[in-house]
């Protein structure tokens, strides 16, 4: 979790500080810029792996070679080894310098051989400039086209007022370069395997599937969350006490127990909440060093128009989530500097309401993926945001491609919930023993309900904008508003980004 600011033509360079500026919360950890040419790029660093040598701009030893970049690589050790046996020497033991030595040999095809989650500005002085971003776009990652200029920058708000109404997400996958413009180098669905495929079609169309499917959902899973676990600095869990959250917890305290420490864990709620019950007793469970806070109504209230300006965002159910979400990782930041977290899992496996109406595999896998390429702008944005203020790293298990890849793959009729099957029944099958029965069989809420966030949110919120208000101003936006409490939502969205259009930049969920 760092912060970039590049831009690729004629650019003031004051403008540029202007924009890291805003963006101090998201690299405590040191800052640096640099002109190239044509090209101007800023860095702001949290210091996740390389401590001391990964600072930026990265340059090779040369200096015709410029790298800025946010987010973690987590196969770069492999892709160094094999760097270095064909004569390459690093000044560093930055992933990012990995990343930077590859591009130089092999060219922007070399980026589908990334496993992580990123977002890289490289220039050279030769007039060289690309841009990427991962294929889920974990890393966040904005640009503005302004004529002959192209900025970039990792959070909405680094943005000078005039520019607002301009910026646009880039899109996940792809490389953009002034000569080429936008190239995808790597798309959603990821092949899965032959022996995935082998499996699925020996199944047939049996109703469960066969003991291999699920010792698969598992091996992918743990292989995910001990590459999320590779680190320069200690690592935790956000335990909300739900299904996703809790088996990453259990494979992660597995693993450091494997590896001679004990995990930390770190929840949040109102003091009757079920997800805090649940998360002390998974935390007990699984033997963690345990660590919660308990807030009451008036404080979910109060810190509404701040969580707002972090996410970036006004949909309520990302609201509901944000305000809890964004005090677990203040508490979460005291202890570590990067946590993993159970986000993904309701894409891959169907654990959200609306899927309920298919029964098709076609049509399930076509919403699924669907909404997974539609989390840079909505879930995945309030992940980035809300550890990004409080200068820590999320990781994301379930996002792990192999995951993605498998989860994508499985049949419908293995996922869908009906009255004799729980939402994300697959993934509870897999995982049985795991967890208490109780626990893992426990009915799905999502986090700002479990923490007992969206009541009280919805309730207070919807109570600020009259029904007058409400049809006066619900039009200004196309979908228009939905309800009360989002026009209130809005309102405090209007005062922190003034000048933006959130059209095609913030997400809004199905359900409000």
């Amino acid at each position: 979790m760092s912060a970039i600011v590049a831009a690729h033509g004629p650019f003031d360079a004051a403008e540029g500080e202007r924009m890291l500026d805003r963006l101090t919360h998201r690299g405590a950890d040191g800052s640096g810029t640099v002109q190239v040419g044509r090209a101007w790029l800023g860095h702001r660093r949290l210091a996740i792996v390389d401590l001391e040598g990964g600072e930026q701009p990265l340059h090779d030893p040369g200096r015709d070679l410029w790298l800025v970049g946010d987010g973690e690589v987590y196969n770069h050790r492999r892709l160094r080894a094999e760097l270095q046996e064909r004569g390459e020497t690093f000044r560093t033991g930055s992933d990012h310098e990995t990343v930077l030595r590859l591009v130089a040999r092999e060219g922007l095809s070399a980026l589908a051989r990334l496993w992580g989650m990123f977002a890289f500005v490289g220039a050279a002085v030769d007039g060289g400039f690309a841009v990427c971003r991962d294929p889920l776009g974990i890393a966040p990652l904005y640009w503005v086209q302004d004529g002959d200029t192209t900025l970039f920058a990792s959070e909405l708000k680094a943005f000078d007022l005039a520019r607002r109404n301009e910026v646009e997400p880039f899109p996940p996958g792809h490389t953009w370069t002034p000569q080429e413009g936008l190239q995808p180098f790597r798309t959603l669905p990821e092949p899965h395997s032959p022996a995935i495929e082998a499996l699925i079609e020996e199944a047939g169309d049996t109703v469960e599937p066969p003991e291999a499917i699920l010792a698969a959902i598992r091996d992918a899973l743990i292989l995910a969350v001990e590459r999320s676990m590779i680190a320069d600095v200690r690592v935790g869990t956000l335990l909300s006490g739900g299904l996703d959250s809790s088996l990453v917890t259990a494979i992660a305290a597995e693993v450091a127990r494997r590896q001679g420490w004990r995990l930390p864990t770190f929840s949040v709620g109102l003091e009757d909440s079920e997800d805090l019950a649940a998360a002390r007793r998974v935390a007990a469970h699984v033997g963690t060093d345990h660590f919660e806070r308990v807030y009451t109504e008036d404080e979910l209230i109060d810190w509404v128009p701040e969580v707002i300006g972090v996410i970036e965002s006004f949909d309520p159910q990302l609201v509901h989530s944000s305000v809890p979400n964004l005090l677990v990782a203040k508490l979460a930041a005291r202890h570590v500097k990067a946590v993993l977290i159970g986000e993904g899992a309701d894409e891959l496996f169907a654990g959200y309401a609306h899927y309920g109406d298919i029964e098709s595999d076609e049509e399930l896998r076509a919403a699924l993926l669907e909404t997974i390429k539609g989390l840079h702008t909505g879930g995945l944005q309030r992940v980035d945001r809300v550890a990004g203020a409080n200068g820590i790293e999320a990781r994301i298990p379930f996002l792990d491609f192999d995951v993605v890849a498998l989860g994508l793959a499985l049949p419908a009729r293995w996922k869908l919930a009906h009255e004799d099957r729980a939402e994300k029944w697959l993934l509870r099958k897999a995982f049985e023993g795991w967890l208490p029965d109780d626990l893992l069989w426990r009915k799905k809420a999502q986090f700002g309900e479990g923490s007992g966030a969206r009541d009280v949110l919805r309730e207070h919120y919807g109570a600020q904008v009259s029904e007058a208000d409400f049809a006066r101003e619900r039009e200004a936006l196309d979908p228009p508003l939905r309800t009360r409490e989002e026009a209130a939502y809005f309102r405090l969205f209007q005062q922190h980004l003034g000048g933006m259009d959130p059209t095609g930049v913030v997400g809004r969920f199905v359900e409000p």
